[in-house]
């Protein structure tokens, strides 16, 4: 069951299936949001670990090593029993994410499956990964392989710990790759406690090598190496941009799964409540933080008034406060920068002219809550229409046409997500087909699944997660041609 105090065993990096200090001597806290108080100091590592760490990871790619020489459905079942051990510890990992996350207990718990599933779903894969025959011309026998990359390079983001742990390990593994991993500084603690179910699972040394410290450091490291052959990112567009820049090093392949401003269309032929309750999931799921969150809400000019006071009304009715609570549905935001961040917005908000019609302030003395905040009268060209907020804010615009609504949708740097509410079905697939994003919910949101792609169009990513494209993204193509004595 839910823990506010869980036992916390693992603070110090893992390489080469051990846990080690930083070669520096150096920790840093890793703080509660829920009271702004430091939880516990974590090892930090920097380039000499990250150093360790790909030796480590280079040794385990060898092509004698029992990774490489393992069956492909062998790497399967390791995958498949680290799921396995992670619903055994369930709570445990619940808690400690909820403690260093801040999010509430039962979403924590909901991460915690869903990041079991998705490691699974690639468990799955392990022996389906597979080349062609090719008629080429000539007498030749023509075929392709699918090969891993080989030590690959991941930096994970604070606001889904472990599922964007799971969504970088479980393909990477499935393709056969061995990993150099730096979790977010400000949310070490569920990483580290998953590098002992590794060891305990079976896994080989260095397969899985996890690297806590800060971007500029130990981050910088690990997309500059130039024996670590691929980088996966998730975060914001400035710090992906850094990253693709230190990948250019050695022309390392990159995916990043960057920020958004997605869009969510209401049109005027649905039930204002049922749209109402779309939307308020849509923006307010983990505090805001999320991506994909839908915090551009065009509403059509006829319902838009009714819709202002339901939305209005489902953010007062949001219970704020302490995550291992019952019946909380939002704890804080992650740390003081971010819940800064976010109350600066809210007032430039209030200063450019959009009107507030709840929320918008700290809850309580201690840690960083902020009330769900519901803006209407809000239009395009102001700042909370426009920049990632990344905090509970939703801004409600009044559009008329559906037409001039894809057009204002699609007006952005971004291109992660978007949604329509419309029971007219040409409505809905006029705007899926029309708007840019990677991932278009029709009548529902937040509909991510393990197996369909994931991933932005512009300045929201470059390359997919999950699904097959997620472990393409780890396997390179090599072309056999064979001279035969005859064509056939």
């Amino acid at each position: 069951m839910a823990n506010s105090n869980p036992d916390i065993k693992y603070t110090q990096l893992f390489i080469n299936n051990e846990f080690v200090d930083a070669v520096s001597g150096k920790v840093f806290p890793t703080v509660n949001p829920s009271t702004g108080k430091k939880i516990v100091d974590v090892a930090e590592g920097d380039k000499a670990d990250v150093d360790l760490a790909v030796q480590a990871a280079k040794a385990a790619f060898q092509r004698s090593s029992k990774w490489r020489q393992m069956d492909a459905s062998a790497r399967g079942k390791l995958i498949y029993k680290l799921a396995e051990l992670m619903e055994r510890d369930l709570h445990q990992i619940a808690s400690l994410e909820s403690l260093d996350n801040g999010k509430p207990y039962m979403s924590a718990v909901y991460d915690v499956y869903g990041s079991m599933n998705c490691l699974r779903y690639y468990a799955g894969w392990t022996d389906k990964v597979c080349g062609e025959t090719v008629p080429s011309d000539g007498p030749h026998l023509t075929y392709t392989r699918k090969e891993p990359f080989g030590v690959v390079g991941q930096i994970i983001p604070w606001n889904y710990p472990l599922l964007m742990l799971a969504w970088k390990w479980g393909p990477a593994l499935a393709a056969g790759c061995t990993i150099v991993m730096k979790p977010a500084e400000q949310t070490p603690l569920t990483a580290l406690y998953m590098c002992s179910l590794v060891k305990e699972a079976g896994f080989p040394p260095g397969v899985v090598n996890v690297v806590p410290g800060y971007g500029p450091t130990a981050g910088s490291a690990v997309t500059m190496h130039p024996d670590i052959r691929k980088v996966a990112f998730t975060g914001s567009v400035e710090v992906g941009k850094t990253v693709m820049a230190g990948a250019a090093s050695n022309l390392k392949k990159v995916s990043l799964e960057l920020g958004g401003k997605s869009p969510l269309v209401i049109c005027d032929d649905v039930d204002v409540n049922e749209a109402a309750q779309i939307a308020y999931t849509g923006v307010f799921e983990n505090m805001g933080q999320c991506c994909i969150a839908a915090t551009r809400t065009f509403v059509q000019e006829g319902i838009y008034d009714a819709f202002v006071q339901k939305a209005t009304e489902l953010a007062k009715g949001r219970k704020v406060g302490n995550p291992f609570s019952q019946g909380i549905q939002h704890g804080p935001q992650i740390d003081d920068t971010q819940f800064k961040k976010i109350l600066g917005y809210i007032e430039t908000g209030k200063k450019e002219g959009a009107k507030l019609e709840t929320g918008g302030v700290q809850v309580g003395d201690e840690g960083y809550f902020i009330e769900p905040t519901v803006f209407s009268n809000v239009t395009d060209e102001m700042t909370i229409a426009k920049e990632e907020i990344f905090g509970p804010v939703q801004s409600i615009i009044k559009f008329k046409t559906l037409e001039e609504a894809i057009e204002r949708a699609n007006a952005t740097s971004f291109g992660l997500a978007a949604g329509i509410v419309t029971k007219n079905l040409n409505n809905a697939l006029t705007f899926s087909n029309a708007v840019e994003a990677g991932s278009v919910w029709v009548n529902t949101y937040l509909a991510v699944s393990n197996q369909a792609p994931f991933g932005g169009y512009k300045q929201s990513g470059v390359g997919r997660e999950m699904g097959k494209e997620g472990i393409e993204e780890y396997l390179e193509t090599k072309t056999v041609s064979i001279k035969l004595p005859s064509k056939v």
